[in-house]
């Protein structure tokens, strides 16, 4: 694939290296996943990499230097390898794509390169140059991502090429990235135009190439049918590593039985050779036969990056390592840690780990066990991730228990690469799995995580547990960013992502149990089945507490009771139209269970489709004794709970998953009037000139908030800062009468209860007083340096005071919090918080969930409140946040929301550099 460059054939003006330039930008630098699943890395140009350029250009076709150059060059001149290499990262920035070690010392392989050179203000020239032996893999459409997202930190805002009409692919590349392109052909050349500001269709469409690329490198690995296990062998591994390896492969055995699968070994027991169980054993890794998929490692640390890049050479596609030895040693485990992904993504592979429990997966009727487990799951339709090792011996053995089964599972250890965002990308795609199940650790990139989540639970139920309810916790090994958001913002990223979060490990199974055997409910009107008005009144309780709504049909059978009347009761149950959902409680006093009931409640839940739970004796988990099959052939299971409160509370989390589900999500909020480059223009002048070197946050003055705002269409209410009556005075005959006058002191600024506001200020009289009794409050307070004790502006109609508020967090990005102000709510911690991008949806939700909310829609007889405008400041602050991850903060106080519109009368913001976790940088290393 290739390319553009200007009419010349050259990549434009040379920039003397070190004039000008600035920093090697080590933040571009990415490690990404290509459209056929395998890995390569990103960064940008280095003067070091004339020969490697040289040796790239050598090995193209004449097709593609013709493409690239509109003229055939054998070679590159020494001049124009200077001009190629000669960058400045700022008017002119080219990134490579490279395979090959990360070593220091070890030559890398040069496979794309992409560049832009400045050409007028915010315009900018771009060329590409693919490999041939990697056109067609998606890397164009990945380097123009992240070109794009260089260069709008460089303030580019447009790109243009020229192509010649014969480089269909390139063309394609550009109209398909989700821009609006404009092209025109003059003299025989295709000349490209388009802004590269994100749209809702570029994300979208970065996004599928996103899915589609992680999903296919998790398929590699879980339909892999070629393995190898890498053990100690003679090499003075300890005791574990060799038990690991010989655990892994004593799985492998059925497969290689069956001839299902080819299974190399490398320092796994003694010899070579093929042994009876269909095992190939080898002396070293350079001795197996290549390709094979999958590797399957247990070494010391010290000797897991040799036999990486060796992996690497037989065209593994992804790497299990149940080794440690890594992040969690420390500095040095670190170093060696990042040292591995760079050698396992310069070669194409993933790695799962390190500290893996493993993987195993049924796919075609194969299933393939690369895992530490003594017995494997019997095979299902559930895919279950996890991180640590040990907490997979305990989940393995629940699901055991309960009669699960599983179509996957996959441990990712200290997930240094492979994610728990990685799988779920997998199973967005993958026809054997129907619920997914996570129990997550830590989540590195919460962003990522909601909208990959939000995407699966679109159409397959996700069901979560973390630990520790506010996803703080950041076990040893785990690469996650420091964050300073409230606890809660996890429970709002989780709940705009449509996931089921459930408390522990027991809830987690007690609702896949129910999503994975038995429909969705239709929704949460509930019957109930019972062997006592006791247990019924139990029941009854514990489906009101789940969110379930109970109706009248409550239906009780003795424990004697004949079988006529027990197939009567279970007939009115499920043939009542006011039913959606059904408990089943049958415990007898005196002996055992009940078949006749369990069959009979069985049968009816599958031909009426009536999500149906049930708390019987002698029955748990997944049963044959409440099997059916539905009208459609389909096997359906009622799940069965050791206590009623279990089955009730994931009854109530399916009911509420099949509403979100069924819900209008809504639409991506764009207020007009928002003019997001201006803002970035802006952000960008008052950095460069703040003079703040070290990166803290710069406070902007009222003039400044004023003018970001207004970029996004928000208006602040001016206010005059005084230092005396007379001044206040003054101020208030430009402004008009009446007025508030307020002191400036921050821990009084909006306590118009403690007198530090004074509002409807009709004349000079009344303004001097209430002058003279604010100063006297203040005394002895101090405003800060340089800012005047008053302020002084024009009354806006009476409303309800809101706080409206957004804060860049290093690991959540954005976080919206709203509440109505007061000290109640503060105090009450009764805000609201959202995760943008939002949309209209999530907007409205978010000024309704407060619990002072009431106020703005009528509150005991007042006037409804103009909601619709409060929504679109919601939005249009949303938005801004959003788009400029350097607005470290902004606060909106007070918003004062009238009948007829709103009054943002306070407004206060601060900036400085930030780096979004989730920016256009794909797996981008510790």
């Amino acid at each position: 694939m290739a390319d553009v460059v200007p009419a010349d054939g050259h990549p434009g003006p040379a920039s003397a290296p070190g004039s000008g330039a600035a920093p090697y930008p080590a933040g571009w630098e990415a490690d990404v996943v290509l459209s056929d699943g395998t890995t390569t890395r990103l960064r940008p140009i280095r003067p070091d990499d004339a020969d490697a350029l040289q040796a790239f250009h050598v090995g193209q076709s004449e097709r593609s230097t013709y493409l690239r150059f509109f003229a055939s060059m054998e070679r590159l001149s020494d001049r124009d390898l200077e001009r190629l290499v000669g960058v400045d990262h700022l008017t002119r920035v080219a990134l490579v794509a490279v395979t090959g070690a990360a070593e220091v010392g070890t030559p890398e392989r040069i496979i794309g390169v992409a560049r832009y050179d400045l050409v007028e203000p915010e315009t900018a020239e771009v060329a590409f140059n693919i490999a041939d032996a990697h056109q067609g893999m998606g890397l164009a459409s990945v380097l123009l991502e992240h070109l794009a997202a260089a260069a709008r930190e460089r303030g580019v805002r447009r790109f243009v090429a020229e192509v010649l009409p014969q480089n269909g692919r390139m063309l394609a590349v550009f109209k398909d990235a989700g821009y609006e392109v404009r092209q025109r052909t003059e003299d025989g050349v295709v000349q490209v135009r388009f802004d590269i500001d994100p749209t809702d269709r570029s994300l979208a469409v970065a996004a599928d190439r996103e899915h589609r690329a992680e999903a296919r490198s998790m398929r590699a690995l879980l339909t892999a049918r070629s393995v190898v296990v890498v053990g100690p062998g003679s090499a003075g591994g300890d005791d574990l590593t060799a038990r690991q390896a010989e655990r892994v492969v004593a799985g492998l055995v059925p497969g290689a039985r069956e001839g299902r699968l080819t299974v190399h070994t490398v320092g796994v027991g003694d010899g070579a050779g093929l042994d009876a169980d269909g095992i190939h054993h080898h002396l070293r890794i350079d001795d197996v036969p290549g390709p094979v998929e999958l590797a399957v490692v247990a070494l010391p640390a010290t000797l897991v990056l040799d036999a990486a890049r060796r992996l690497g050479a037989l065209g593994v596609r992804g790497l299990v390592l149940l080794s440690g030895g890594f992040a969690e040693a420390g500095p040095e485990g670190l170093a060696r840690q990042r040292l591995l992904l760079g050698v396992a993504h310069g070669a194409g592979m993933r790695v799962v780990g390190p500290s893996s429990f493993g993987l195993l997966a049924t796919h075609d009727g194969t299933t393939l066990d690369a895992s530490l487990t003594d017995l494997p799951p019997r095979p299902g339709r559930v895919g279950l991730f996890c991180q640590s090792a040990p907490l997979a011996v305990t989940l393995l053995a629940a699901v055991e228990r309960r009669g699960l089964g599983l179509a996957q599972l996959v441990s990712a250890g200290h997930r240094a690469d492979v994610s728990g965002n990685d799988l779920m990308q997998f199973w967005g795609e993958d026809d054997d799995t129907d619920v997914v199940a996570l129990y997550l650790e830590s989540i590195g990139n919460p962003r990522k995580f909601s909208r990959v989540a939000r995407r699966l639970a679109a159409h397959k139920p996700v069901v979560v547990v973390t630990a520790g309810r506010s996803g703080h916790v950041v076990p040893p090994g785990h690469a996650v960013r420091p964050t300073r958001a409230p606890r809660r913002t996890l429970e709002e990223v989780l709940r705009q992502s449509g996931v089921v979060r459930v408390e522990n490990v027991h809830q987690m199974l007690d609702v896949v149990q129910v999503l994975a055997h038995q429909p969705l409910p239709a929704g949460r009107r509930t019957a109930v089945l019972a062997s006592s008005s006791g247990v019924a009144a139990l029941v009854a309780e514990a489906a009101a507490a789940a969110g379930l709504v109970m109706t009248d049909r409550v239906e009780l059978l003795a424990e004697d009771a004949p079988p006529d009347e027990v197939g009567g009761a279970v007939e009115r149950v499920y043939t009542d139209p006011d039913v959606d959902v059904v408990v089943v409680v049958r415990i007898p006093t005196l002996g055992g269970g009940d078949p006749h009931l369990a069959r009979l409640v069985a049968q009816a839940a599958a031909r009426t489709g009536r999500t149906t739970v049930a708390c019987m004796t002698d029955l748990h988990g997944v049963t044959a004794d409440l099997a059916a099959t539905d009208g459609e052939g389909r096997a359906r299971t009622v799940p069965a709970y050791t206590a009623p409160e279990d089955a009730a509370l994931a009854l109530g989390h399916a009911a509420r998953y099949a509403a979100w589900r069924a819900a209008d999500r809504g639409l991506p909020v764009h207020p007009e009037g928002v003019d997001v480059r201006a803002a970035a223009r802006l952000v960008a002048r008052l950095l460069a000139t703040s003079g703040a070197t070290d990166g803290a946050p710069v406070t902007l003055d009222p003039d400044q908030v004023a003018e970001l705002l207004a970029a996004v269409g928000v208006h602040v209410w001016p206010a005059l800062r005084v230092h005396d009556a007379d001044a206040a005075v003054a101020a208030a005959q430009t402004l008009g009468w009446p007025v508030a006058v307020k002191t400036t002191v921050p821990a009084l600024r909006h306590r118009a209860d403690l007198g530090g506001v004074r509002l409807d200020v009709a004349d000079e009289a009344e303004l001097r007083a209430d002058v003279a009794g604010v100063l006297a409050l203040a005394a002895g307070h101090d405003p800060g340096p340089d800012v005047p004790p008053l302020e002084v502006q024009a009354m806006a109609p009476h409303g309800v005071a809101c706080v409206l508020r957004s804060v860049e967090d290093p690991l959540f990005g954005p976080v919206i919090s709203f509440g109505v102000a007061g000290d109640a709510a503060d105090l009450l911690g009764d805000v609201a918080y959202g995760v943008p991008p939002l949309t209209d949806v999530d907007v409205a939700d978010l000024v309704r969930t407060p619990r002072a909310a009431p106020r703005l829609f009528g509150y005991r007889g007042l006037p409804a409140l103009d909601v619709a405008a409060l929504e679109d400041l919601v939005a249009r602050v949303s938005v801004l946040a959003d788009a400029l991850p350097d607005v470290r903060s902004l606060e909106l106080n007070p918003v004062v929301v009238s009948p007829h519109g709103l009054a943002v009368l306070g407004a206060y913001a601060s900036v400085a550099p930030a780096d979004r976790a989730d920016a256009a940088r794909r797996l981008a290393r510790p």
